[in-house]
């Protein structure tokens, strides 16, 4: 190898010797540094770049409190609407109740106030879309609430009238509609007149003692129960307008009933008041009086004679005839009437003292209950017209089965009860002879 090629490879060498040694060099201060930054500790640091550190830290309490404020701001119109809301409500309610009867005036007001609250909700929209902030929410928030519950009270208050005109609709309906009952009323009593000139019972004025039979009694009760519905009728309505429970007063009655309609608690009423007027038909004179009676025949043709002298005579002067029908038009008032009941009808207790001291009022309700007392009156002393052991009254007791033979079903249709029995009698039943009169009975499932 000549001296030149030798000389060349070295300084090669050289070269490459100097680059890896610097290369060395440089990653070592680079590890030297990293190593001195570390090994600091970080109160140092901190001390070093104060500065940047309050920066940061005040920027984040920025950032929080804009937060803050932004919510409350969102809350503030959140309550805004909902206090906006109520009052169109309020304002709608208005022009509602002002739509009947018609009022031009409350319409206009409505209308103002909705179309107002339409615009506070325009603004509303448009500080939402441009992220006004609120600079007091608080104070918006409880303006808003004020607002909206004034805006509630004035909607129940626009309510309460509306309905207090539509109760004072009904009962001018309802008195409306109970003055076309009475001139019904009186047009079928005016029309059984002229067809009975006489009165219901004429088809009875030439019976004789000898030709009684049951047909005639059949005749009698018909007119006798159909007083007492009547009365029943009138009585009920005046519980329903002095504000009875008449579901517990039915209750009271007929303890235990159920009944397959609500109008069939009717028939409870109907059996207190049979119950009542009917209470000792078995006795002679409903054992009002002492005193010994005439032979028997004989007695039976006094009753007979007092059905016919007044079965078409008016109530009126039976009264003022009659000491029996008195007393027993004075026991059976006070047994059906309760203080109570006539406290809550007429406001005191003065019919009920006229009666007491004997004589008697001219309302509506005493002489539907005075015709009442004289068709139970006269059908006691028909009864007695036959022999004792021929006429007989009797009830059916409550769970009994029914039989076609004894009863009859004032609810009408039984057939869609399973195994029917008697929740209590209506009407009491008779006999008379071998006749048997069905009794009217409530069933109910058994």
């Amino acid at each position: 190898m000549d001296s030149n090629n030798v000389s060349g490879l070295v300084k090669n060498f050289t070269k490459v010797l100097r680059f890896k040694t610097s290369t060395n060099g440089v990653g070592s201060k680079e590890k030297v540094k990293k190593n001195k930054f570390q090994d600091k500790p970080i109160e140092a640091l901190l001390k070093k770049d104060s500065a940047f550190v309050v920066t940061a830290t005040q920027s984040l309490e920025d950032d929080e409190d804009e937060k803050v404020k932004i919510k409350a701001s969102i809350e503030a119109l959140l309550s805004k609407l909902f206090a906006s809301i109520s009052s169109i409500k309020a304002s709608y309610a208005q022009i509602q109740i002002s739509e009947s009867p018609y009022d031009p005036d409350g319409i206009q007001a409505g209308d103002e106030l909705v179309i107002s609250e339409l615009k506070n909700l325009s603004e509303l929209k448009q500080s939402y879309l441009k992220k006004v902030i609120d600079s007091s929410p608080q104070v918006t928030m409880l303006l808003a609430e004020i607002q909206e519950q004034q805006s509630l009270l004035k909607t129940y208050d626009i309510m309460s009238k509306k309905y207090e005109s539509q109760l004072k609709l009904q009962d001018s309906e309802i008195t409306f509609l109970r003055e076309k009952l009475e001139e019904s009323d009186e047009l079928n009593r005016s029309i059984e007149q002229r067809l009975n000139p006489k009165g219901p019972l004429s088809v009875l004025d030439n019976l004789l003692f000898d030709d009684l039979n049951p047909t005639h009694f059949i005749t009698v009760l018909r007119h006798t129960v159909k007083s007492v519905r009547s009365f029943t009728k009138l009585m009920l309505e005046d519980m329903v307008t002095s504000g009875w429970d008449i579901d517990a007063a039915a209750n009271s009655i007929e303890p235990g009933s159920v009944y397959l309609k609500s109008s069939h608690k009717y028939f409870a009423f109907e059996s207190y008041v049979c119950k009542v007027m009917f209470d000792g038909f078995q006795y002679p004179n409903f054992a009002l009086l002492k005193e010994s009676l005439a032979e028997q025949e004989q007695q039976n043709l006094q009753f007979f004679q007092t059905f016919m002298d007044f079965k078409e005579q008016p109530p009126q002067e039976i009264l003022r005839l009659n000491s029996i029908f008195r007393k027993f038009l004075r026991v059976k008032y006070f047994d059906v009437v309760h203080p109570k009941m006539e406290y809550s009808f007429f406001g005191d207790m003065s019919q009920r003292n006229l009666i007491n001291s004997g004589r008697y009022p001219e309302t509506k309700f005493f002489t539907k209950f005075l015709e009442m007392a004289k068709m139970v009156w006269i059908l006691h002393c028909l009864a007695f017209s036959f022999n004792p052991d021929q006429a007989s009254i009797f009830q059916i007791r409550k769970g009994c089965r029914f039989s076609e033979v004894f009863m009859e079903c004032v609810n009408f249709d039984e057939s869609h009860l399973g195994n029917p029995q008697v929740s209590f009698t209506v009407v009491p039943g008779f006999k008379i002879g071998k006749t048997v009169i069905q009794c009217q009975v409530y069933l109910s499932a058994g």
